[in-house]
C-alpha cells in the first residue's frame, strides 16, 4: 500500500521537494502525547460502539502506549515522508498490527485529529503559565512584605508625581499579573471544547460517540458545527493575544526595572547572578536578563499578528496554510514561560535600596496633592486649592525651598486661609499617611491589601 494516507487516487510518488516542502515533523513531533492520548481515546470509543471489537481496541492501546514510551525515550525513527506526527504514529501501528492498526483512523480525519492535539497542547500551556503567573504572584507579595515600610517615588510621564508605599509598587504588577492570569482561564474555556468527530469537515455516517471521547480527554463540550470546526483556529490566536498582552506587561515592567536599576536612580539592586558583565569595562553590572525579557516580548506579541495574517482570508473548513499556526504558537508559549520563570528569579533576588531611595525623597514635591486635597477639605473649591499650591510650588523653586520650609508669612502671602496648617500634610511620609481612599497607597489600606493577596494565593 503507498504510505501516503491519501495515495489511493495518484499515480506515482511525491516530488522529494515537495515532501520537504511541506513536512512538519520538525514541528509537530512535539504534538506525539497529545496525540497518543487522543488516539487511546478514540480506540477506546471504536470499540464502546462497536466500530472495532473490545480485543482490536486493546491491541491499539498497547500498541499505542509502546509507541509513546519509545517517543519519550527519543528511539523513534522519523521519516520526512511520512509528513507529521500523526501519520507517523499511523504508520507505526501498521507496522505492528497489520489492518488492526488501519482501523484506528476511523471516523476520524487529520484535519479534526490535529485540532484535537494542538487544543490538548494549548490547554496544558495554559495550565503551566498559571502556575508560573501564581508563583511571580506569590513572589510579588513576598517582597512587598519585605519592603512595607519603604516610602518611594511614583511617576508619570517619568516625572515624580506622588509619594508611595514601596509595597504598593509592587503589588500594582501582581495585579497586572491577576488580569492576565484572569484572561487565561477565560481562555481555556474556549480551548477545552473537543472537534474530535467532527471528521475532514461534515461529520461522518457511523455512529461515534463524541461526548464518551471528550470526557475521556477531559474536554468541557464537543464542538457544535462540523464544518466551522474544520478550520477554526480561534482558540489560536485569542491563545496568542493573552501572552502578547502578558509579554507586554513583562517588557513593560523590565523597562522600568532597567531605569531604577541605573546609578542616576539607584532604587533597585539586582542579583548578581541575574546580570552580566562587560568583556571591557570591569565595573559594570548589566541587566541582560530584563533587557532579553523586552527583547523577547517582540516575538510573541508579533506572533498574535501572525496569526491574524494567516487565517484572515481562509475560508470555512480546513486549508493547508494552518500547518504554519502550531510553531508560532509553540515559541509564544515558550518564550512567555522562560520570561515569566526568570522575572520571579529577580524578584527573589531584588532588593530596594531604601537609603539611596530616602536620601532623594524629598525632591520633586510630591507632597503637593496632599497640600491641595487639605485645602478642600476645608471648604476650599478644587481648581483655586490646585492654583494656591501651584503658586507655592513655583515660589519653592525660585527660592529653592521644599514646601514644608514655607514660612508661615510665605503662606499667608499666597493666600492659603486662616486654620489650614500645611505641616500637618507636608513631607513624603505624612503625604503617604494622609491617602484613605479604597485601592490608595495608605497604609491600612496597602496592609488590607497585602493581607488579601497572602489569602489568596495561599489558597491556590
Amino acid at each position: 500500500m503507498n504510505q501516503k494516507a491519501w495515495g489511493g487516487r495518484f499515480e506515482g510518488g511525491t516530488d522529494a521537494s515537495v515532501e520537504r516542502f511541506s513536512e512538519s515533523i520538525t514541528i509537530d513531533s512535539r504534538l506525539w502525547r497529545e496525540d497518543i492520548t487522543a488516539s487511546i481515546a478514540h480506540a477506546r470509543m471504536l470499540s464502546k460502539v462497536g466500530l472495532i471489537r473490545l480485543d482490536e481496541a486493546d491491541a491499539l492501546v498497547a500498541a499505542l502506549e509502546s509507541i509513546g514510551a519509545e517517543l519519550a525515550a527519543g528511539t523513534f525513527p522519523f521519516r520526512i515522508e511520512l509528513e507529521d506526527i500523526h501519520m507517523h504514529i499511523e504508520a507505526a501501528l501498521i507496522e505492528r498490527l497489520g489492518d488492526i492498526g488501519r482501523k484506528l483512523h476511523t471516523a476520524r480525519s487529520r484535519n479534526d485529529q490535529v485540532q484535537t492535539d494542538f487544543r490538548l497542547w494549548i490547554r496544558a500551556a495554559i495550565d503551566r503559565l498559571g502556575e508560573h503567573l501564581t508563583s511571580l504572584q506569590r513572589a510579588l507579595v513576598a517582597a512587598a512584605r519585605r519592603h512595607h515600610g519603604v516610602v518611594m517615588p511614583s511617576y508619570t510621564h517619568w516625572q515624580r508625581a506622588q509619594p508611595v508605599l514601596a509595597s504598593h509598587y509592587l503589588l500594582a504588577y501582581a495585579e497586572r499579573l491577576e488580569r492576565d492570569r484572569e484572561r487565561l482561564l477565560d481562555c481555556r474555556r474556549r480551548v477545552n471544547r473537543l472537534p474530535l468527530g467532527s471528521a475532514a469537515l461534515a461529520g461522518t455516517s457511523l455512529a461515534i460517540d463524541r461526548d464518551f471521547v471528550a470526557r475521556e480527554l477531559g474536554f468541557e463540550a464537543v464542538t457544535h458545527n462540523s464544518l466551522d470546526t474544520s478550520g477554526d483556529r480561534d482558540f489560536a490566536l485569542e491563545s496568542a493575544f493573552v501572552l502578547s498582552l502578558t509579554a507586554s506587561h513583562l517588557a513593560g515592567w523590565a523597562d522600568e526595572w532597567i531605569v531604577l536599576n541605573t546609578t542616576e536612580f539607584g532604587f533597585l539592586k539586582l542579583p548578581d547572578a541575574l546580570c552580566t558583565g562587560s568583556s571591557i569595562m570591569p565595573q559594570k553590572k548589566n541587566p541582560d536578563v530584563l533587557e532579553l525579557i523586552r527583547g523577547k516580548a517582540a516575538a510573541v506579541i508579533a506572533s498574535l499578528t501572525q496569526l491574524q495574517l494567516l487565517v484572515y482570508k481562509l475560508p470555512v473548513a480546513y486549508s493547508r496554510d494552518l500547518q504554519e499556526d502550531k510553531k508560532v504558537l509553540f515559541e509564544a508559549f515558550d518564550t512567555t514561560e522562560s520570561m515569566l520563570a526568570m522575572m520571579e528569579l529577580m524578584v527573589h533576588g531584588m532588593r530596594l535600596d531604601d537609603l539611596s531611595i530616602r536620601s532623594r525623597l524629598a525632591d520633586g514635591f510630591m507632597d503637593a496633592t496632599a497640600l491641595m486635597e487639605l485645602c478642600i477639605k476645608h471648604g476650599m473649591p478644587m481648581r483655586q486649592a490646585h492654583e494656591l499650591v501651584g503658586q507655592a510650588v513655583s515660589l519653592c523653586e525660585k527660592t529653592k525651598r521644599r514646601l514644608d520650609q514655607l514660612s508661615v508669612r510665605d503662606w499667608q502671602g499666597l493666600g492659603i486661609p486662616n486654620g489650614i496648617d500645611p505641616g500637618s500634610v507636608l513631607g513624603v511620609d505624612r503625604a503617604v499617611q494622609a491617602l484613605a481612599s479604597y485601592g490608595s497607597s495608605g497604609p491600612g489600606q496597602v496592609e488590607g491589601q497585602l493581607s488579601l493577596w497572602e489569602e489568596r494565593l495561599a489558597g491556590r
